[in-house]
Protein backbone atom coordinates (compact mmCIF):
# COMPACT_ATOMS: atom_id res chain seq x y z
CA UNK A 1 0.00 0.00 0.00
CA UNK A 2 2.59 2.47 1.11
CA UNK A 3 4.94 1.64 -2.14
CA UNK A 4 1.75 1.83 -4.36
CA UNK A 5 1.31 5.22 -2.90
CA UNK A 6 4.86 6.07 -2.91
CA UNK A 7 5.28 5.28 -6.55
CA UNK A 8 3.88 8.52 -8.50
CA UNK A 9 5.79 10.98 -6.10
CA UNK A 10 8.92 8.74 -7.46
CA UNK A 11 7.77 9.10 -10.78
CA UNK A 12 7.40 13.39 -10.62
CA UNK A 13 10.36 13.54 -8.83
CA UNK A 14 12.61 11.46 -11.34
CA UNK A 15 10.58 14.00 -14.14
CA UNK A 16 11.89 16.88 -11.91
CA UNK A 17 15.67 15.71 -12.02
CA UNK A 18 15.51 14.27 -15.72
CA UNK A 19 14.08 17.87 -17.14
CA UNK A 20 16.89 19.71 -14.96
CA UNK A 21 19.44 17.66 -16.86
CA UNK A 22 17.98 17.96 -20.07
CA UNK A 23 18.04 22.02 -19.38
CA UNK A 24 21.55 21.78 -18.05
CA UNK A 25 22.81 19.91 -21.37
CA UNK A 26 21.00 22.85 -23.25
CA UNK A 27 22.59 25.72 -21.52
CA UNK A 28 25.91 23.99 -21.30
CA UNK A 29 25.95 23.26 -24.76
CA UNK A 30 24.88 26.94 -26.02
CA UNK A 31 27.46 28.38 -23.20
CA UNK A 32 30.49 25.77 -24.94
CA UNK A 33 28.52 27.16 -28.26
CA UNK A 34 29.26 30.84 -27.36
CA UNK A 35 32.75 29.96 -26.30
CA UNK A 36 33.74 28.78 -29.69
CA UNK A 37 32.35 31.54 -31.26
CA UNK A 38 33.81 34.22 -29.11
CA UNK A 39 36.80 32.20 -29.72
CA UNK A 40 36.94 32.44 -33.66
CA UNK A 41 36.10 36.26 -33.35
CA UNK A 42 38.73 36.94 -30.93
CA UNK A 43 41.44 34.90 -33.95
CA UNK A 44 39.72 36.68 -36.59
CA UNK A 45 40.31 40.26 -34.98
CA UNK A 46 44.17 38.95 -33.92
CA UNK A 47 44.40 38.23 -37.46
CA UNK A 48 42.58 41.70 -38.71
CA UNK A 49 44.58 44.19 -36.15
CA UNK A 50 48.16 44.07 -36.09
CA UNK A 51 49.01 43.96 -32.22
CA UNK A 52 52.73 44.11 -30.72
CA UNK A 53 54.30 41.10 -31.83
CA UNK A 54 52.38 41.08 -35.50
CA UNK A 55 54.24 42.37 -38.03
CA UNK A 56 52.99 45.65 -39.72
CA UNK A 57 50.67 45.01 -42.74
CA UNK A 58 53.67 46.85 -45.97
CA UNK A 59 52.94 50.24 -47.16
CA UNK A 60 52.92 48.58 -50.60
CA UNK A 61 50.29 46.15 -49.92
CA UNK A 62 46.79 46.64 -51.93
CA UNK A 63 43.42 47.67 -50.94
CA UNK A 64 40.28 46.98 -52.43
CA UNK A 65 38.30 50.44 -54.03
CA UNK A 66 34.94 50.54 -54.27
CA UNK A 67 34.31 49.20 -57.58
CA UNK A 68 35.95 45.77 -56.65
CA UNK A 69 39.33 45.89 -58.24
CA UNK A 70 43.27 46.59 -56.39
CA UNK A 71 44.70 49.88 -56.61
CA UNK A 72 47.86 50.31 -54.73
CA UNK A 73 47.80 53.52 -52.62
CA UNK A 74 51.60 53.94 -53.69
CA UNK A 75 50.75 54.60 -56.55
CA UNK A 76 48.28 57.46 -56.11
CA UNK A 77 50.83 59.04 -54.10
CA UNK A 78 53.81 58.97 -56.89
CA UNK A 79 51.72 60.18 -59.69
CA UNK A 80 50.53 63.27 -57.54
CA UNK A 81 54.06 64.68 -57.75
CA UNK A 82 54.21 64.32 -61.82
CA UNK A 83 53.68 67.56 -64.06
CA UNK A 84 49.93 66.73 -66.41
CA UNK A 85 51.15 67.23 -70.26
CA UNK A 86 50.93 70.42 -71.79
CA UNK A 87 47.43 70.40 -74.23
CA UNK A 88 48.09 71.32 -77.81
CA UNK A 89 47.91 75.37 -78.50
CA UNK A 90 47.52 76.31 -74.24
CA UNK A 91 50.34 78.85 -74.55
CA UNK A 92 52.72 79.92 -77.08
CA UNK A 93 56.48 79.70 -76.49
CA UNK A 94 58.00 82.83 -74.97
CA UNK A 95 60.47 85.01 -77.23
CA UNK A 96 64.09 85.32 -76.76
CA UNK A 97 65.06 88.27 -78.53
CA UNK A 98 64.57 91.66 -77.16
CA UNK A 99 61.82 94.06 -78.10
CA UNK A 100 63.01 96.65 -76.15
CA UNK A 101 66.88 97.84 -74.43
CA UNK A 102 67.43 94.62 -72.26
CA UNK A 103 67.99 95.24 -68.43
CA UNK A 104 71.71 94.53 -67.06
CA UNK A 105 70.53 91.49 -66.40
CA UNK A 106 69.35 90.52 -70.03
CA UNK A 107 72.47 91.53 -71.90
CA UNK A 108 74.93 89.74 -73.68
CA UNK A 109 77.63 88.94 -71.87
CA UNK A 110 79.94 87.72 -74.63
CA UNK A 111 79.16 90.51 -77.01
CA UNK A 112 78.80 94.37 -77.64
CA UNK A 113 78.40 97.52 -80.17
CA UNK A 114 81.63 99.66 -80.52
CA UNK A 115 80.66 103.47 -81.24
CA UNK A 116 83.88 105.37 -80.60
CA UNK A 117 87.58 104.60 -79.50
CA UNK A 118 89.38 107.18 -77.25
CA UNK A 119 93.65 107.49 -77.15
CA UNK A 120 94.39 106.29 -73.70
CA UNK A 121 98.46 107.13 -72.41
CA UNK A 122 100.90 105.30 -74.70
CA UNK A 123 102.91 103.81 -71.66
CA UNK A 124 99.66 101.62 -71.31
CA UNK A 125 99.65 100.07 -74.28
CA UNK A 126 96.08 99.89 -74.27
CA UNK A 127 93.00 102.35 -75.74
CA UNK A 128 89.38 102.37 -74.49
CA UNK A 129 86.50 101.49 -76.82
CA UNK A 130 83.25 103.41 -76.08
CA UNK A 131 80.58 100.61 -76.13
CA UNK A 132 77.23 99.73 -75.82
CA UNK A 133 75.98 96.67 -73.94
CA UNK A 134 72.90 94.88 -75.42
CA UNK A 135 70.99 91.45 -76.67
CA UNK A 136 69.98 90.06 -80.00
CA UNK A 137 66.59 91.18 -81.24
CA UNK A 138 63.55 89.86 -83.01
CA UNK A 139 63.94 89.72 -86.68
CA UNK A 140 61.91 92.51 -88.68
CA UNK A 141 59.92 90.95 -91.85
CA UNK A 142 62.28 92.93 -94.08
CA UNK A 143 65.48 92.12 -92.58
CA UNK A 144 67.88 89.07 -93.16
CA UNK A 145 68.76 89.03 -89.48
CA UNK A 146 67.97 90.12 -85.97
CA UNK A 147 69.27 93.70 -84.79
CA UNK A 148 71.31 94.27 -81.61
CA UNK A 149 69.18 96.15 -79.23
CA UNK A 150 71.53 98.04 -76.94
CA UNK A 151 70.97 99.35 -73.84
CA UNK A 152 71.53 103.25 -74.41
CA UNK A 153 73.93 104.20 -71.83
CA UNK A 154 77.68 104.58 -72.99
CA UNK A 155 80.35 102.59 -71.04
CA UNK A 156 83.88 102.34 -71.45
CA UNK A 157 86.56 99.17 -72.30
CA UNK A 158 90.19 99.18 -72.35
CA UNK A 159 91.31 96.96 -75.54
CA UNK A 160 94.92 95.83 -75.76
CA UNK A 161 96.73 97.35 -78.28
CA UNK A 162 98.04 93.77 -79.23
CA UNK A 163 94.40 92.25 -78.94
CA UNK A 164 93.55 89.32 -81.27
CA UNK A 165 91.20 91.17 -84.02
CA UNK A 166 88.70 90.11 -86.57
CA UNK A 167 86.55 91.91 -88.85
CA UNK A 168 84.02 91.08 -91.48
CA UNK A 169 82.05 93.53 -93.82
CA UNK A 170 82.02 96.58 -93.88
CA UNK A 171 85.45 96.87 -92.16
CA UNK A 172 86.99 94.44 -95.06
CA UNK A 173 85.46 93.50 -98.03
CA UNK A 174 84.62 89.86 -96.88
CA UNK A 175 81.81 88.26 -95.43
CA UNK A 176 83.62 86.04 -93.41
CA UNK A 177 86.06 87.16 -90.95
CA UNK A 178 89.54 87.93 -91.23
CA UNK A 179 92.17 88.63 -89.06
CA UNK A 180 93.76 92.44 -88.96
CA UNK A 181 95.39 94.98 -86.79
CA UNK A 182 94.02 96.63 -83.77
CA UNK A 183 95.37 100.27 -85.94
CA UNK A 184 93.29 99.15 -88.85
CA UNK A 185 90.42 98.61 -86.57
CA UNK A 186 90.54 102.22 -84.69
CA UNK A 187 91.51 103.91 -88.09
CA UNK A 188 88.11 102.38 -89.17
CA UNK A 189 86.33 103.24 -86.15
CA UNK A 190 87.76 107.08 -86.19
CA UNK A 191 86.12 107.20 -89.73
CA UNK A 192 82.74 105.80 -88.95
CA UNK A 193 82.09 107.28 -85.61
CA UNK A 194 78.49 105.59 -83.82
CA UNK A 195 78.65 102.98 -86.33
CA UNK A 196 77.44 100.36 -83.52
CA UNK A 197 79.20 97.48 -85.03
CA UNK A 198 78.25 93.93 -82.48
CA UNK A 199 82.04 92.04 -82.24
CA UNK A 200 81.88 89.37 -79.47
CA UNK A 201 84.78 89.46 -76.97
CA UNK A 202 87.13 88.53 -74.41
CA UNK A 203 89.05 89.71 -71.70
CA UNK A 204 92.28 88.93 -70.11
CA UNK A 205 93.48 88.41 -66.47
CA UNK A 206 94.43 92.51 -66.62
CA UNK A 207 90.16 92.80 -67.53
CA UNK A 208 91.02 94.45 -70.45
CA UNK A 209 90.00 93.00 -73.89
CA UNK A 210 92.16 90.57 -75.82
CA UNK A 211 90.41 88.80 -78.11
CA UNK A 212 87.37 91.09 -80.50
CA UNK A 213 85.51 89.16 -83.17
CA UNK A 214 83.06 91.19 -85.18
CA UNK A 215 79.59 89.63 -85.83
CA UNK A 216 78.81 89.83 -89.09
CA UNK A 217 75.49 91.34 -89.91
CA UNK A 218 73.68 91.47 -93.40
Amino acid sequence: MNANRLRPALVALAAVALTAVLTGCQKGGSAAAADVAAGASATAGASATPGTSGGTPSAGATAPSSSGTSGSSGGSAGKAGAKPAASAGTSAPKSDCASEPPTPDEVDPDELAVYRVEELDGSTGKVNLVIQHGAWGCPGKDTDGAPFVVTGEDSRWALDQAAYVTATNPITDSTENRRIGVQELIDWIDAHPDSGLVFRYETGDDGAIHRLEQVFMP
